[in-house]
């Protein structure tokens, strides 16, 4: 067993892995050619296996975040990594003029996860981003077919769509979105989980002329901190949305495939109080970590908005990917993650609840996405100080950290973290972060 295998021993100071000059020299060549929209990196990786990465020096770290809730089956798990092998002996990408096996057996394996309906249909793209946007031409055309306008797309405060132009247009943060603008006309922000809102929106739509297409949601707020939607809340846009011909947009792109607990967040009806969507948005863990994203109709009347020519993606639902996607899929649940994802969210929350830590506040989540709130503004402090012991984190808000592990991590794994993340040195919320702690 060499050094970088052996187990982490837990002590009474967690043991220090700080940036080693591998890291440091590659990380400088980063930072001299690449767009500086990430800033630099806290570290230069090199492999990865289970829940665990190393980076260059040698040092290992639990990686608490999954790539961003990307990682589904963590680093070289042997069934993704056949997979790979063996259809990129195959064919790796052959356009959208010819369709392939796995691709057709994917959208069949989504549709039958969704539970979705006779006449349902599925698009595939690369990223989320991508998927939104889909979803963005898709309300426009309901719109135009409700009433020869393209209507109304309303999205709620603290939401995160994504980075391109229309689906940062229902981006809430401003940080993000204001150096854009002016973005896509016809978007509109309401208060989350405020009902007097939605319904005054949706009404003064019909007098207005310019009727709601579709209103977008996450049930479970990512990049705001991990916060869930009221259930009732979620089956009011859907009473609305019925009621006025608008669609309801899931989007599930961090939330879906697994992550809490569920194939899909909206089956969990303690987020979505029963309520169905017409249209679900999808990317992250579908794959396992190769780029995938996409769209999944519900039903007819969504599904035949979009013909032939209007809608595109030269890499989306390429055989690699699909391949990919589908041993994500049935690992998932031949290794019963769903039900894992469920135990150690459990077991994570309980741990962060008791340990004792002043710094945590509260500790929430569904399944193997949750989030620390924190009682002091010192989420970046505390994420590197979590790096530095081994551990990796994300400071999603000032306030609170993330966790987003890979759905196959271990007991003993959610143990060590707490262990390391209960020593957090209380200094990190005084803003007296010391490197020798």
């Amino acid at each position: 067993m060499t050094k970088a295998d052996a187990p982490i021993a837990k002590t009474a100071e967690p043991k220090r892995t700080p940036e080693g000059p591998q890291s440091s020299q590659w990380a400088d060549r980063y930072d001299r050619v690449h767009m500086q929209v990430f800033g630099r990196p806290g570290r230069v990786m090199d492999h990865g296996r289970g829940a665990w990465i190393w980076d260059l020096d040698g040092n290992r770290y639990l990686d608490m975040m999954a790539g961003i809730a990307v990682n589904a089956l963590g680093y070289a798990h042997p069934a993704w990594n056949k997979a790979l092998t063996e259809q990129a002996g195959k064919m790796a990408h052959i356009s959208n003029f010819f369709a392939s096996q796995p691709q057709i057996e994917l959208a069949e394996r989504l549709l039958d996860l969704a539970q979705a309906p006779e006449g349902s249909r599925v698009f595939f793209a690369n990223s989320g981003t991508e998927a939104n946007e889909a979803a963005i031409k898709l309300a426009r055309l309901h719109g135009a077919r409700m009433g020869g306008h393209p209507g109304r797309i309303l999205a709620l405060t603290h939401s995160f769509h994504g980075r391109s132009m229309g689906s940062l247009s229902l981006t809430w943060k401003p940080a993000i979105r204001e150096p854009f603008q002016p973005l896509v006309p016809g978007m509109g922000f309401l208060p989350a989980e405020d009902g007097d809102a939605i319904e005054e929106a949706f009404a003064q739509a019909e007098t207005s002329g310019e009727p709601v297409a579709a209103v977008i949601l996450e049930l479970i707020q990512g990049e705001a901190g991990v916060l869930p939607l009221n259930p009732d809340y979620v089956r009011q846009v859907r009473e609305l949305c019925s009621r006025h011909g608008a669609l309801m947009i899931l989007d599930e792109v961090q939330t879906g495939m697994g992550r809490t607990g569920h194939w899909f967040a909206f089956q969990d009806h303690s987020l979505s109080g029963g309520a169905c969507p017409d249209v679900l948005t999808f990317a992250k863990g579908v794959a396992g970590g190769f780029p995938m994203g996409g769209m999944i109709t519900f039903g007819p009347g969504p599904s035949g908005l979009l013909t032939p020519g209007m809608h595109g993606s030269t890499f989306g639902g390429n055989p690699l990917g699909s391949a990919l996607a589908l041993t994500t899929l049935e690992t998932i649940q031949r290794e019963g993650l769903l039900e894992r994802a469920r135990q150690m969210g459990e077991r994570l929350r309980a741990g962060l609840t008791d340990c004792g830590n002043p710094l945590y506040n509260e500790v929430r989540g569904r399944g193997l996405l949750d989030a620390v709130q924190l009682s002091a503004p010192c989420a970046g402090d505390l994420a590197s100080w979590a790096l530095d012991h081994g551990v990796i984190v994300n400071a999603v808000a000032p306030d609170a950290l993330r966790l987003a592990p890979p759905l196959i991590i271990q007991a003993d794994q959610i143990d060590l973290a707490v262990d390391i993340l209960s020593k957090a040195p209380v200094s990190l919320g005084k803003g007296l972060r010391q490197d020798g702690q």
